[in-house]
């Protein structure tokens, strides 16, 4: 099993590669070349861009906000690291090329051998999922963090579906409850424009989450036994836009916090709702993205909470510099950056010092 007994009989956690040290100069945004799924150009089946998390670090730098110095190398998250979260059942279940062609939708991959699909595609899932993880940690000790890549809402710990293949969000709640003193209680802030039944259904008994879910109510998932689980559902109609949709971001992301104080705030920040995205159906602006995700950042900085961003879904070409520009309005307006750390009581120093796990200077120590 992946826990191991210690003296008093209770489990104790097993030693995972993701909690380990991170020089405290690196800003906590994580992101490895590996979220990239290319795959003989049969990613392209799939509507999303499985390119976009490169393309997002390309426009960081081109800005000078982030260096392959100061980023956080994400790492794979092993079985060990994944049985906190899932049944050995449903890991089994990925060794078959037919599960995971059903979980992405591309339907291609089924005639595939195994061994390529955890390569070429599972492998890219599994390091994002470990990012997250990460990101879990870092956003604790920092205040803040960003996963490039991750949100995979719709996976719970016995089912995949709709590209999401593990269950990220659980997995860094889950680490956070075992492993860091003082994390009892989670936000899911979850604003992708579907329904994030995986964590719901994840969650679903466990009074320390509070889920906040804000989405169209007409497409995928439609998943009613996990809407139990919502303390704060929104349901959107089709092209709903700009006005609106930050008016109820505004006013539930405030609500949920001021109901329950939460010890992390995890924030599902899906850039589907943009207008014209081919499965969100909703008809909100890049600037109105922008300011969405400035919302919830500031409601989140102005009480002190730690937060943990995920990208999530996406499918448009242009959701990349979306998402850059998103982080890049953070930082000016002082909600995330070296002088967002340096408020933390973290150092403002930059350096050219690799910011993979593992480093000497570290702020971590291995569990």
């Amino acid at each position: 099993m992946s826990h191991k007994e210690d003296n008093e009989g209770k489990k104790s956690p097993h030693r995972t590669e993701l909690y380990t040290s991170i020089p405290g100069t690196c800003l906590p945004i994580v992101y490895h070349p590996d979220y990239n799924i290319t795959f003989m150009g049969l990613e392209k089946l799939h509507p999303f861009d499985a390119g976009k998390w490169g393309k997002v670090i390309h426009f960081l730098k081109e800005e000078e906000f982030i260096t392959d110095g100061n980023l956080v190398e994400a790492r794979e998250a092993t079985e060990e690291d994944l049985l906190v979260a899932h049944t050995k059942g449903y890991l089994n279940r990925l060794k078959w090329s037919f599960v995971v062609a059903t979980i992405t939708e591309i339907p291609p991959l089924m005639l595939l051998p195994n061994f390529l699909v955890q390569r070429r595609v599972l492998r890219p899932l599994r390091t994002q999922t470990g990012g997250t993880i990460m990101a879990g940690k870092l956003a604790v000790d920092k205040g803040w963090a960003i996963n490039v890549g991750g949100g995979f809402h719709h996976c719970s710990g016995d089912k995949g579906g709709g590209f999401c293949a593990y269950a990220d969000i659980t997995l860094a709640i889950k680490f956070l409850f075992e492993r860091v003193e003082g994390v009892s209680k989670a936000t899911i802030i979850d604003l992708d424009a579907h329904q994030g039944n995986g964590h719901e259904r994840d969650f679903l008994e466990d009074k320390r989450v509070f889920i906040m879910d804000m989405y169209n109510r007409y497409i995928y998932p439609g998943d009613t036994f996990a809407k139990r689980a919502i303390k704060r559902k929104v349901e959107l109609d089709w092209g709903t836009e700009d006005s609106e949709y930050l008016q109820k971001v505004e006013l539930h992301s405030e609500g949920a916090l001021n109901e329950v104080r939460p010890d992390i705030i995890v924030y599902n920040a899906g850039t589907d709702i943009l207008d014209g995205d081919p499965l969100g159906g909703l008809s909100i602006s890049p600037q109105g993205i922008v300011k969405r995700d400035e919302i919830v950042f500031r409601a989140a900085r102005r009480r002190g909470i730690p937060i943990l961003m995920v990208t999530s879904g996406g499918y448009q070409k242009k959701t990349a510099r979306i998402i850059a520009d998103s982080i890049l309005n953070l930082h000016q307006q002082g909600l995330i950056g070296a002088e967002a750390l340096e408020a933390e009581g973290s150092s403002s120093l930059v350096t050219s010092m690799m910011c993979s796990s593992g480093s000497v200077g570290s702020r971590f120590t291995a569990v």
